[in-house]
Parts: C-alpha cells; structure tokens; sequence
C-alpha cells in the first residue's frame, strides 16, 4: 500500500531502515541495479576481449670489467662503464634512434598508429610505455666489479617484441664499443698532440741550450772545475817554467865564468911564447892568478844566485861580497907585482925552448872553451823555447782566468737554460709513458679485454600476454556497475518521499492502523507493463549476448 503525505504536513526526517527496508528498496528499484550491473558486464567483458594483447620480451646484460688489472695496465678513461648506460640509453631512445627502429623494415612497428597519428607521439608512447631500462647492481660494483641492467619491450606482436629487443641489445653493444673507441681516439689524439707540442719545445730549448753552450765554450759553470784545474796546472807549469829558466841563468853564469876562466887562462899562456922557457917564480905567480880568477867567478856566480833568492841585507850576500872583493883585491895586488917586476929586472935572455906540456894544456883549455860555448848556445835555445813556453803559458793562464771571470755573469742565464731544458725533457718522458698507455689501452680495445657488455639472459620469447587481465577487467568492470547500481537505486528511494508500507504510516502519522487496502491497477496495463518490461530486458541480454559474442570472436580470431 502506498500512502502520499498529505499537502501542508510539516517535513520530518526519515526513519531508520532496516534490513526488511533494504530488501524492499533493492526489489522496487532492481532494474536500476541490474540495468548497470549488466552493461558493465558485457561492456567490461567486450572491452577485456577487444583489447589486443601485449607480449613482454625480457633481456639481461651484464657489465664485465676489464680482463687486466689496472696495477698491469692502467686505464686512460676516466668514465666507467656503468656511468656510460646512461649516456648511451639517452642515445638510442633519442627520436633519431627510436624512429629508424619502428621505421625498420623488418619490425614495421606500430603501423596503425602511424596511419592515425604523428611520428611523434608514437615514440613518446614507445619511449615513455613500451620500453623499460633498469639498472641493477650486481656484489662487487663497489670495487669495480660486474653490475647488470635490463631491457624490456611490450608490443601486441611476441615476435616482434623479441626481435626489437634483439636489436635494442645490439644498439647497446654498438654504442658502448663506439663511445669507447670514440673515447679511446680521443684521449690518443690529445696525447699525440701533447706529445707533438712537447718535442717541439723540447727541441728548442735543446736547440738554445746547445747554442748557449757553443757561444760560452770553456765559461760554463759545469765547466768551472775543468777550468780551476787547468789554471792550477798552468800555474804549475809557468812555475816549472820559470824555475827551468832560473836554473839555465845559474848554468849560464857559472858557464860564463867557467869559460872566463877558460879564456884567462888563454890570455895567460898566450902572453908567454910556447918556446920559451919561463922561469919558476913567474909560472908559480901565474898558477896563482888562475886559481884566483877561478875563485872569483865561482863567488860570483853563488853571489848572483842568491841575490835572486835572497834579499841584499842577507848574511850570506854579505859574506860573499866581502870575499869577493878581498879576492879581486889580491889578484889585483898580485898583477902589479908581476909588472913591477918585469919593469925593475933588466932583460936576461932566455933561451927559448920548447915547451910541449904547456902546448898540449893551451890544447886542452881551448877545448874546455868549445864545449863549453857548446853548452851555452844550448842553454840559449833552452831558455829562448822556456820563454816561448812562458808566454804561451801566461796567455792560456789569462784565458782561463778570463773564462772564470765570465762564468759568473752567465751562469743565471745557463741555469735557466738548463731547467727548461730539463723540465721540457721530463714533460716529453711522461707524454712518452701516457702515449704507452694509449697504446696499450687501444689494444685491450681491439682484444675486448676491456669493460664488455655481455649478454646475460637473453631475449625471451613471450608465450602467455603479460597484459590485458580479462577476467580481471571483466570482474572489476561488473563490480563497478554492480556499484553504480546501488548508487542509482539509492538516489530514486531518496527522489521518492511517498509512504511505502505500514511502518512508515505507523512512524510518520503516529496513529493506529486498522487495516490495508491494496493498490487495484488494471490488469490489461499490468500486463502490457510486463511485455514491455520483457522485451526490453530481452533485447538488452540478446545485444549483450551478440557483443559478447562479436568480441569473443574478434579476439580468438584475430588477437590470438
């Protein structure tokens, strides 16, 4: 029974339900909670079967080290390997690398979508929902040990998804040799440059070092010691020199007064005639006089060496000035005595003889003062060679002295000359070393000694769809309408204020209630309401059905 609330009643809230009311309100409204709940059925079901399905290819590479400890042969890259997956997933998803792919004949990919959409919103999708790149770390990546990173591709076709990771893997592959030989070609052509500048600095300083050391030859400070070596030598030798030449002046001297004595004793024997006899007392006088000039020259000759050695006021000088004059004094007495008794005798004549002794001592005496001329032109020739030896000498000696003087003053300049000499030679050594490196790093490169990408796991080939769902989307859809339902059959209660049955009457107007009488319709409307209410649903359940059907169909036939 229906009861309407009577026009001008007061408006009061509405009592609470209970399951009884639940069960009413879900029978007066089914229609609008089966109506949704089974399009969402069959909308949820097309939907789930209409959906292609998508195949997930998988591969896993794996980062390896180098072969050869870096303590053997040491790396000139500078970035490692796990730092480069960045760089080179940024390369080959650019829209470069992305579109030669789907464009690769051999894939086609997403051919109906280029048909319906721009290039590039197709390798957004492929970029941002399609391709995944995840990085994993493997024990060990701390000290340079292995780590790992995978490659995943979802696409409606498995064995295009196989293949595209396929390729994918290759690109990796190609791009890590290709950033390594391009890294590799570029730290060798920077060391080669390096080394080039260095020679050539090397070479000029080299260059002007050895053109400093040919304008200052003998004056370099490294020759300093050479040079005080050879000046003491000179002063050695000018010293030796000049102690030869003394030596010759005394052999000189005493030659000279030898050979006086020589010629005196010529003199002497010359003034008597070889044939005449000479009487005892004038040979004893002459005899005398020999010994005398001998004793002079002798005395004249230490006097004159040691006044080179001695100064005047010395003893010794002394002593023998005053002998030497007492000498000369009595050869001088006694050559007066010879004449004053030649004039105070009268001439007696003497029978002249001949005297062979004296003319084989005149003989003799005259031989002593041919060698003895003999050995003072040798001494002549000595001294004048010795003096020859000294100028030579004093010259080199003032040379090196010069030279000595002079290293001094250039010896600033020839330092610095020196240390960058030096330090160019160093800079070429070590670019020598690091050019040994380059090389050797190249030749791991060629040998794939280096850090490698390897395949781990490779593509796998997808048998069962990863996704769509179907009985998942096919339940959650139902739910879902099954909920919205409710939510429709609740909003029409909440339309409809009319009285539904005997508790509302009994809460609302507060009075007895004796008796119901029910809702009398026409039949033939109740009847018509029903046919209507059947071929509606009917229809409803048939287009269901067929669009069930249509997208089972679809999905077995084509997607499969």
């Amino acid at each position: 029974m229906t009861v309407s609330a009577l026009p001008g009643y007061v408006a009061i809230s509405r009592r609470a339900l209970d399951l009884e009311d639940y069960i009413d309100v879900a029978r007066r409204h089914a229609a609008w909670i089966l109506g949704p709940t089974f399009a969402g059925l069959v909308i949820s079901t097309v939907w789930a079967f209409i959906v292609p399905n998508t195949y997930v290819s998988q591969a896993t590479l794996q980062i390896t080290p180098a072969q050869i400890s870096e303590s053997i042969v040491k790396s000139t890259v500078n970035q490692r390997l796990t730092e480069r997956i960045s760089e080179m997933q940024e390369e080959i998803l650019s829209r470069t690398s992305l579109s030669n792919i789907i464009q690769d004949p051999r894939l086609d990919l997403y051919k109906s979508d280029r048909a319906s959409r721009p290039l590039e919103d197709v390798i957004e999708t492929m970029r941002n929902r399609d391709i995944h790149i995840s990085i994993n770390s493997l024990p060990g990546e701390g000290s340079h040990g292995a780590s790992a990173f995978s490659i995943s591709f979802a696409y409606p076709d498995r064995v295009k998804a196989h293949d595209t990771v396929q390729l994918l893997i290759t690109r990796f592959q190609e791009a890590n040799l290709t950033s390594q030989r391009n890294q590799q070609n570029m730290v060798t052509t920077f060391v080669h440059d390096q080394l080039s500048e260095s020679k050539a600095k090397l070479d000029q300083a080299e260059e002007e070092l050895s053109k400093f050391r040919a304008d200052n030859a003998g004056k370099l400070p490294e020759q300093e010691n050479l040079n005080m070596a050879q000046l003491t030598a000179l002063q050695q030798t000018t010293g030796a020199i000049n102690d030869a030449l003394n030596r010759t002046a005394q052999e000189r001297v005493e030659l000279d007064a030898h050979l006086a004595t020589l010629q005196s004793q010529v003199a002497l024997a010359g003034s008597l005639d070889a044939e005449t006899e000479i009487p005892l007392p004038v040979a004893r006088q002459n005899e005398r006089l020999v010994l005398l000039d001998k004793q002079i020259a002798d005395t004249s000759t230490q006097l004159a060496l040691m006044r080179q050695t001695y100064k005047p006021t010395y003893p010794d000088i002394k002593v023998s000035e005053g002998t030497l004059q007492t000498l000369r004094k009595e050869r001088e007495d006694l050559q007066k005595q010879q004449r004053t008794e030649a004039d105070a005798k009268p001439a007696e004549p003497v029978k002249k003889v001949t005297n062979f002794k004296r003319a084989e001592a005149l003989s003799n005496i005259q031989g002593q003062i041919d060698a003895t001329k003999a050995q003072i032109k040798t001494l002549e020739m000595e001294d004048t060679n010795r003096k020859k030896q000294q100028v030579k000498a004093a010259a080199l000696l003032q040379s090196y002295q010069d030279r000595l003087a002079a290293t001094t003053g250039i010896e600033a300049r020839y330092a610095d000359l020196v240390r960058a000499s030096q330090s160019a030679r160093d800079r070429y050594q070590i670019l020598q070393t690091q050019q040994g490196l380059t090389e050797q790093n190249g030749e791991l490169l060629q040998r794939k000694a280096g850090e490698n990408l390897d395949v781990l796991d490779p593509p796998s080939q997808p048998i069962q769809p990863s996704k769509p769902t179907r009985w998942l989307y096919v339940g959650g859809g139902t739910a879902v309408a099954f909920i919205m339902g409710l939510a429709f059959a609740g909003i029409q209660e909440a339309k409809d204020t009319s009285l539904k049955n005997l508790k509302d009457v009994r809460a609302y107007t507060n009075l007895p209630v004796l008796s119901s009488i029910p809702l009398l319709e026409n039949a033939l409307l109740v009847r018509r309401k029903r046919r209507i209410m059947y071929l509606t649903w009917s229809a409803a359940v048939i287009l269901g059905i067929v669009a069930v059907s249509a997208s089972l169909y679809y999905h077995y036939t084509y997607a499969v």
